[in-house]
């Protein structure tokens, strides 16, 4: 099924993220699509776009990594931007994070 999904790995203490919130913007249409928080296994209860909510396009992923840790000495907001060029196909796009540092990339 074509989906879009998300899910955040606390690289510092070696866990999921449960609680971080998380927004997903359209950047084609500078537009708040959904809010979302993550479970206790670091991922969100449904697919954040499936079937016909996923259309190509332009999106932008913030990931509110100071409040997850409760500090913004360093990082507070992480954006990941993003295209979706198949609509049909299934689009995963993980977060590891710390305090200090951040990767993502397209999963499976």
């Amino acid at each position: 099924m074509n989906s879009l999904t998300t899910h955040v790995l606390d690289t510092m203490r070696g866990i999921p993220a449960a609680g971080m919130k998380i927004e997903l913007w359209s950047r084609d249409q500078s537009k708040l699509i959904k809010t979302v928080e993550t479970n206790a296994d670091g991922r969100t209860e449904a697919p954040l776009l499936a079937g016909n909510e996923l259309a190509t396009g332009n999106y932008e992923l913030i990931f509110f990594v100071g409040d997850y840790f409760g500090e913004r000495r360093f990082l507070d907001r992480v954006p990941v931007r993003f295209v979706i060029s198949d609509a049909a196909a299934k689009y995963h796009v993980p977060l590891l994070v710390s305090p200090w540092a951040y990767s993502t990339y397209r999963g499976s």
